[in-house]
């Protein structure tokens, strides 16, 4: 069996085996243990897809750092998913655990690409997605206590990406920022502080309204960026018919093929 199989399925096992961790010392039901399998069952299948379509031959040494980060956010997703849709409390301790570890290994896969030259596209998106997830997770965690507004720091990456479905122009893609991760960081960061209380409730709450306003204008500014940078429309050739002469058939006279529109590239 190739690699390119056997690296994903590898990580299910591994995640399987941490699940099987967290129901033997703090507990886990029957919601915990369906929402960190469909993490990830969707997580090895996406993994195996996008290594085909990319023919990478395997995964790279900072994928597997990415990968050790996606397991411990499928550890989280279950204990919130534990604690949101079956009522149990959470385990506050192992939660914010958990989400350090996972957000200290941010830093540590980009390091790992560059160092021994892996760096992708694939490895890049990876890591993206589970940067969004684990964000999504720990706002659905933080609403019941803070408001639902909250959810709008987990919802923001997934309602641009929406976006880029319907308006083709957002769908190019963005230049390397480093605000952009600074900004990514701090929701995450913020988040693990709102989920352990140890603020009190109103800084708490100013706290994450200051990370909410730093997440608006990161993505504002990329929109702006897509939209003074958006494709112009093509022009249509103009085709023009001579007048028939003396019962001769008609002349159809096109103007020269237009050459297509200039593509900026983004890459």
């Amino acid at each position: 069996m190739s690699t390119v199989r056997t690296g994903p399925q590898i990580g299910m096992l591994v995640q399987v085996v941490l699940l099987g961790g967290l129901a033997t010392t703090v507990g886990l039901g029957v919601a915990g243990w369906l929402a960190g399998l469909t993490y990830g069952a969707v997580t090895c299948l996406a993994l195996i897809r996008a290594l085909r379509r990319t023919d990478s031959p395997r995964l790279g040494p900072a994928d597997w750092v990415t990968m050790g980060r996606g397991l411990l956010v499928g550890a989280v997703t279950a204990l919130i998913a534990d604690a949101l849709i079956a009522g149990r409390p959470a385990p506050t301790v192992v939660l914010v655990v958990l989400t350090g570890v996972a957000l200290a290994l941010d830093a540590v896969d980009g390091k790992v690409a560059r160092r021994t030259g892996t760096v992708s596209g694939l490895g890049a998106r990876f890591d993206m997605e589970v940067d969004s997830i684990l964000v999504l997770m720990l706002s659905l965690y933080v609403a019941p206590s803070v408001g639902v507004w909250v959810l709008a720091i987990g919802l923001m990456r997934y309602a641009f990406l929406a976006a880029s479905w319907v308006l083709p122009w957002m769908d190019a893609q963005l230049p390397p920022r480093y605000w952009r991760k600074v900004v990514a960081a701090v929701q995450g960061i913020v988040l693990a502080v709102a989920a352990s209380q140890l603020l009190p409730a109103p800084v708490t709450l100013l706290v994450l309204l200051a990370a909410l306003g730093l997440l608006v204008e990161s993505f504002g500014r990329d929109v702006a960026w897509l939209w003074r940078r958006r494709l112009p429309r093509t022009v249509s050739p103009i085709v023009v018919a001579t007048v028939p002469l003396r019962g001769r058939p008609l002349d159809r006279v096109e103007e020269p093929d237009l050459p297509p529109a200039p593509v900026l590239s983004l890459r």
